[in-house]
């Protein structure tokens, strides 16, 4: 009983002391960086920057100033990538004083070399006009959304899709109402019905009967 109560004394005086302490560890290494990243030729400022902890999915972007600010551990690697340059690493150092660290950042502009490419004119101006009025222009955004909601496309995708959750939920209840309210009675007979004869008539020239 003594053994239990003092392992328990100790728990309750030493634990609070050790998480304190490895609290006060983990703020220490924390460290707010910011900054500004340049090109290294002309030093002028990159927007749009990816800056990433290495190892973690996190990170940040460079303004239009190209300035960042990120919060980090002593010890992480930092990243720098942006098209057009070659990726940079940075260090934290471990040793750091304090809890604040800025720096500049420095790209070099990453050179790509794309094949040749050969421009001939045509050899008549007959040649030209033909290939010119038979050439293929693709649609630009607004063709492509008059072609998709055009109403004979809009008819052929309802035949094809399948009902969603809610069309489905919404036909399920609207049957379900209909038993319920001729219950106990027959249900009325449209065969006298002239607006389900106009119905039958436009689905019959539709083709909705035909065998597909």
């Amino acid at each position: 009983m003594k053994k239990n109560l003092r392992l328990f004394l100790f728990l309750v005086f030493v634990t609070p002391i050790a998480a304190k302490a490895q609290f006060e560890s983990f703020k220490d290494s924390v460290v707010q960086l910011y900054g500004v990243v340049m090109t290294a030729d002309s030093l002028k400022a990159i927007p749009s920057v990816s800056i990433v902890v290495k190892g973690q999915n996190r990170g940040t972007i460079t303004n239009e100033q190209g300035v960042f600010s990120i919060v980090v551990l002593k010890g992480d690697q930092i990243e720098f990538t942006s098209i057009g340059y070659k990726p940079k690493v940075a260090l934290i150092p471990k040793n750091l004083e304090g809890n604040q660290h800025s720096m500049i950042q420095l790209l070099v502009e990453d050179t790509i070399y794309l094949p040749a490419t050969i421009i001939k004119r045509r050899p008549t101006r007959e040649q030209f006009e033909r290939d010119f009025a038979n050439a293929k222009v693709p649609d630009d955004n607004l063709e492509v959304a008059r072609k998709n909601t055009n109403e004979a496309t809009l008819a052929a995708m309802a035949k094809i899709l399948p009902k969603d959750g809610r069309e489905a939920t919404s036909y399920a209840l609207k049957q379900t109402a209909v038993k319920s309210y001729y219950a106990g009675q027959l249900p009325p007979q449209n065969i006298f019905n002239p607006l389900a004869w106009a119905e039958f008539i436009k689905a019959w020239k539709r083709g909705d009967y035909k065998k597909k």
